[in-house]
């Protein structure tokens, strides 16, 4: 067919891909539910195919092969971005830190496990300036190495090796995070419209730092931490010092992490503001195709390394930037500093009457010296006096400082990575660290058969076995690969007092189940997953089908010693979509909420879909309440919540405070209540569209099968060493 030609002489191409005048669905419609986040990762986007296996393709990399390649691109300076002091380190390091340390621990959200940072919109925020550069210069190592070292894992290495090549002794280094092939575009980094908008736009009280809104992290959109010139650029140190505590501390930090983080940054490299900002062309994202990815390019660089603009902040830390050693100290607690202005014109610190051999030679020029100088988040650790004790501490044992900064470095770019049972490599380490979660192997030669049978006999419901083990896998989260049934923590503080997990239920159904798990020689953790596995077959033989769910035994008991309990408030669900709940009103929309979970569990929006429906169908809302359990059998596993939601005999009436009755058109006789969860699956197209294919008449068996195989991948998200 041939295309229509506008006679007005239009372009006869469909447009709105790369115009500003496209609208999206949710530009026409801003209300309509969003269901992108659960397909952001669709296999149809990776180019290495299904049968590409990274951890495979791990094994036959030559390990000291690249770190020794990557110690020599290190020192390799080229003409097109030349190298501070002849040594790219502080530019990988920078690199890794702001790849890695966009998580946050809210919602395990961030991080550099994916490679993140090759996209917008990370690849363009401010705090990330000429880190474009960054990974070009690794490009050669990626070119040779290919899929066998992912983006992810090159960017972090770059930083580690960067730190070993430069005299630290670092605690180690996993491989094995897998790339990402579209950017994660659906993150919340924040609700402003333009960068570095001011601090109140995050904050309800900037003088009190805890009131940064959740789960954000960093003080203003495009920053990954804290200002370096000062709360809204001005400066005022113990002022920063609260922001910076606030900020680490949602990034998975304490002090002394902190202290050494800060210290350990700063004690190589520098910072770039020798020029004029404004001259500056636009970031990667906004660039022309003839910059080809590159961004924020510097007419007036001219090839010399100490005339870059970055931050606009301009100067080395220490006296010696491309050597760890314990110069940050000397220089920020033997002077006092005084405030002034970069070239850019930037606020930032320096020292009065230093003497000339402690200045730092220029980064192009080793003849000449430059003066030092310190940021207001550098001028916190001295003002501040928890961070001061700390900083006096690491002073008086250097060697202290130095595996605290080590193992602090090593957190920041592990936290999102999962268990040590998931690293890989010749210098990963064997220790287990709380912040991993451990979690014990368990027995697996054991009566799986008489144990179900046992849980089967007693008095415990259907509700009851599939809620508890429902409860316990739901806390898993594939942003961090934390939390999940593996451990069985939900018998544990906080997880056991959580209201979300009814306290009274579960400590009910654990009274029955841990005996069981004693007798037969089980782990706790098995015998939850197998209790919700029980109550499935009993309620899909009431639906009329005779399955067996599947069953991998060799779950752990974790116990308190092995747990940070603090760590895992942010895990605690404050509500459940799957269970019909929520723990207080919220400004987000109840359906947003629920794809946000199930996204964070992994699961696809047809497995959303069928995991509600069976859930309803099952009866196990929270404290037992009867939205969306659109039938007269609960407890059998039908398609009747799909079957009954899409019957045009019943009419929809909102009730108030999102509360739904749904009636029968004739009788105005109310049949069953709702929520806007539940009308959500009738509402929205595309969930309308999964929903219909479980009420036809010949879905039912598809339905429970369906249901089993989602169950089952909610069950075992966290078994790691199955995969």
């Amino acid at each position: 067919m041939d295309a229509k030609v506008d006679n007005g002489g239009g372009c006869p191409v469909m447009h709105g891909s790369l115009t500003e005048t496209g609208k999206t669905v949710t530009d026409w419609w801003p209300k309509t539910l969003n269901l992108d986040i659960l397909h952001q990762h669709d296999t149809k986007s990776n180019p290495l195919g299904d049968d590409y296996d990274y951890q495979e393709e791990l094994k036959s990399l030559d390990f000291g092969a690249l770190k020794e390649d990557m110690k020599a691109l290190l020192v390799d300076s080229q003409d097109w971005w030349p190298a501070d002091f002849g040594h790219y380190g502080g530019l990988m390091i920078r690199l890794a830190w702001h790849s890695a340390g966009s998580y946050r621990i809210a919602d395990g959200r961030g991080g550099g496990a994916g490679g993140n940072i090759r996209f917008a919109p990370l690849n363009s925020w401010p705090d990330n300036g000429n880190l474009d550069k960054a990974r070009r210069l690794l490009w050669p190592l990626k070119k040779k190495y290919g899929n066998k070292i992912s983006w992810a894992d090159l960017i972090l290495f770059a930083g580690t090796v960067a730190y070993e090549s430069m005299g630290l002794k670092t605690y180690g280094f996993s491989f094995g995070r897998e790339d990402i092939w579209h950017p994660e575009k659906d993150v919340y980094w924040g609700a402003e419209k333009e960068w570095l908008a001011p601090s109140e736009e995050r904050y309800d009280n900037l003088d009190d730092p805890s009131t940064l809104e959740n789960p954000l992290a960093a003080v203003h959109m495009g920053l990954i931490y804290v200002n370096p010139e000062g709360v809204n650029g001005q400066p005022d140190p113990l002022k920063t010092a609260a922001q910076v505590r606030e900020t680490f501390a949602r990034m998975a930090m304490n002090d002394e992490e902190t202290a050494a983080l800060t210290a350990g940054g700063h004690t190589v490299g520098k910072a770039h503001g020798n020029g004029d900002a404004e001259a500056l062309g636009p970031e990667p994202e906004g660039g022309d195709v003839a910059d080809q990815g590159f961004g924020w390019m510097n007419p007036n660089m001219k090839g010399v390394a100490s005339q870059a603009v970055t931050s606009g902040i301009e100067g080395a830390w220490t006296t010696n930037p491309t050597v760890f050693d314990m110069g940050y100290f000397e220089l920020l607690f033997g002077y006092e500093w005084e405030l002034t202005k970069s070239p850019a014109g930037a606020n930032q610190w320096q020292p009065v009457d230093i003497k000339e051999e402690h200045m730092p030679v220029d980064a192009s020029d080793p003849s000449v010296r430059r003066m030092p100088m310190m940021t207001d988040a550098d001028m916190a650790m001295k003002m501040d006096p928890a961070y001061r004790a700390i900083c006096e501490k690491f002073m008086a044992d250097a060697d202290y400082f130095k595996e605290t900064f080590a193992r602090a470095w090593f957190k920041l770019t592990h936290r999102d990575m999962g268990p040590n049972v998931r690293y890989i490599g010749p210098d990963a380490p064997e220790e287990e660290l709380i912040w991993q979660d451990p979690v014990p192997f368990g027995p697996f030669n054991y009566d799986i058969g008489g144990l179900k049978a046992a849980i089967a006999a007693t008095d415990l419901s259907v509700s009851e076995l599939v809620a508890t083990a429902w409860d316990s896998a739901r806390t898993f989260r594939q942003s961090d690969l934390r939390g999940g049934a593996n451990g069985a923590r939900i018998r544990l503080a906080p997880q056991k007092d959580w209201e979300g997990n009814e306290p009274a239920r579960l400590a009910k159904v654990l009274g029955v189940l841990e005996p069981l798990a004693e007798k037969f020689g089980a782990s706790v953790a098995d015998t939850i997953v197998l209790g919700g596995n029980v109550g499935i077959e009993k309620a899909a033989k009431a639906a009329g089908f005779d399955i067996e769910v599947p069953f991998e035994p060799g779950r752990g008991d974790a116990i308190d010693e092995m747990t940070d309990a603090d760590s895992f408030e942010p895990l605690e669900p404050i509500h459940d979509g799957f269970r019909n709940w929520v723990k207080e009103n919220y400004a987000v929309a109840t359906e947003e909420l629920l794809l946000d979970r199930a996204q964070l569990l992994g699961l696809t929006g047809p497995e959303m879909t069928v995991l509600v429906g069976g859930m309803r169908a099952l009866g196990t809302n929270h404290g037992g309440a009867k939205h969306g359990v659109f039938t007269d059998r609960e407890g059998a596993l039908t398609t009747d919540f799909f079957v009954n939601l899409t019957d045009m005999g019943n009419s929809w009436i909102h009730t108030g405070d999102g509360q739904y009755d749904i009636r029968d058109r004739k009788t105005g006789t109310t049949k069953w209540t709702a929520s806007r969860v539940d009308l959500v699956f009738g509402s929205n197209s595309i969930l309308r569209a999964y929903a219909e294919v479980y009420a036809q008449d010949d879905s039912h068996e598809k339905f429970v099968f369906d249901f089993v195989e989602a169950w089952t991948k909610v069950m075992n998200a966290d078994r790691f060493e199955l995969s």
